[in-house]
């Protein structure tokens, strides 16, 4: 069967699921548009899509079609009908998440009916990102955010204390001589460490190949998110004191977030770059031993 059949119907079945879950799509965008915490997911579409061109240009496309996967069809609308017509309808924090799980259920399995088994394979990274745009409950916000919260006010006292800053803190207020930082939920950064996870998951799917070394970046990237912010906490609480009161309202305060986002980045692709080295120098040798026999 030709690739046009295939594509036919692939985005026929994405058309379907724009209009069974446009409402959901909606709502999840404009969420993501108006909560900080959210703004990660305007990045996973385009992601995910520009990831499954690139691989298309690079693989091609699996030669059959495959059946049994039109089962997973059926479990997305059952998710989608329970929402919308069980017990959950009315929830407007459990509701939606579970509805847009639907949708990316819907999506993969339709990719998978389409493109078989060997796609699936193909473009497994792509399509499981997509569950990024499933938006995270409130419930389960809060403790994410309260983690943040705690680790931030951790890091930058041990920043103080290195620099031998005279430091006590008293939950995740910070007392220094002069100033008493109070790191509140606002400031736990968790807009920053969600798009530092998602672009570092990207990364590492480029660049690298071992599967172990992907794991390991991705992993990091969680301690290097709450550390940079406690970098931002340490800073502006030592430019406040040491050299100018109006740090700690200015626009370093207000807006330097991405100064130490970078940061962050940069440590990563340095890391990134150390593990592709790595592994470089095992595949030359590999390479080359069928030359020597």
């Amino acid at each position: 069967m030709n690739k046009l059949p295939r594509g036919l119907s692939f985005g026929a079945l994405c058309g379907i699921s724009l209009l069974l879950w446009f409402r959901p799509l909606l709502d999840t965008f404009a969420l993501a548009t108006s909560d900080d915490r959210y703004t990660h997911i305007l990045l996973i579409l385009p992601l995910a899509v520009a990831l499954i061109f690139q691989g298309w240009r690079e693989r091609g496309s699996a030669p059959e079609f495959w059946p049994p996967a039109a089962a997973l069809l059926i479990v997305s609308l059952v998710l989608a009908g329970t929402t919308r017509w069980g017990h959950l309808g009315g929830s407007s924090d459990l509701g939606l998440p579970i509805e847009m799980v639907g949708l990316v259920v819907w999506w993969i399995a339709s990719f998978l009916l389409c493109f078989g088994l060997p796609g699936l394979r193909s473009f497994c990274f792509p399509l499981l990102f997509l569950f990024g745009m499933v938006p995270i409950p409130r419930l389960a916000l809060a403790p994410i955010e309260g983690g943040l919260q705690w680790g931030s006010a951790l890091a930058a006292q041990l920043l103080f204390l290195v620099s031998r800053v005279s430091v006590a803190r008293e939950g995740t207020t910070l007392l220094i001589p002069g100033l008493a930082i109070d790191v509140t939920v606002e400031c736990s950064s968790i807009r920053s460490s969600l798009m530092l996870l998602v672009t570092t998951m990207v990364l590492a799917y480029l660049l690298l190949r071992t599967p172990w070394r992907r794991a390991l970046v991705v992993v990091l990237a969680l301690p290097l998110s709450v550390a940079k912010n406690g970098l931002r906490i340490f800073t502006i609480g030592l430019l406040g004191t040491r050299v100018d009161p109006g740090f700690l309202t200015g626009r370093l305060h207000r807006q330097g977030g991405i100064v130490f986002f970078m940061i962050a980045l940069a440590l990563i692709s340095l890391l990134l770059w150390i593990l592709r080295r790595g592994e470089r120098a095992i595949a030359s040798p590999q390479q080359l031993s069928p030359g020597r026999t």
